[in-house]
């Protein structure tokens, strides 16, 4: 019983020496190194965010965070609305001939239409 008790023993402090082993080694497999406490790898641009803009947010992980694979689903569903919406803006305005910055009188702001007329 004792010889049972003796090879347990080994066997657990040569998995702990392995595991800081290669804790050590090999780090926590993180990409990047942690955030400072207070900060945050949320950043989107302040106007036309795109798809791949929303497909490199990252967020901050806490002990009662989101789910990781709800939150990459919806980005995903997020990031391919934004394209496709984007898509048929630009569709749109060929068909129309205008630029990017141009607008249609009748969607032009107020302040542009009142010195039109």
């Amino acid at each position: 019983m004792t010889l049972i008790l003796l090879y347990l023993v080994v066997l657990i402090l040569v998995g702990a020496v392995l595991f800081a082993l290669g804790s050590v080694l090999f780090g926590r497999g993180e990409r990047l190194p942690p955030l400072p406490h207070a900060t945050t790898a949320t950043v989107l641009p302040a106007s036309g965010v795109t798809g791949s803009d929303v497909d490199e947010l990252k967020f901050t992980q806490t002990l009662r965070g989101y789910k990781t694979s709800e939150v990459d689903w919806v980005l995903d569903r997020l990031g391919a609305e934004l394209d496709s919406l984007r898509g048929e803006l630009a569709a749109l305005r060929a068909a129309y001939g205008l630029d990017d910055d141009e607008q249609p009188a009748e969607h032009a702001p107020a302040h542009a239409r009142s010195d039109e007329s």
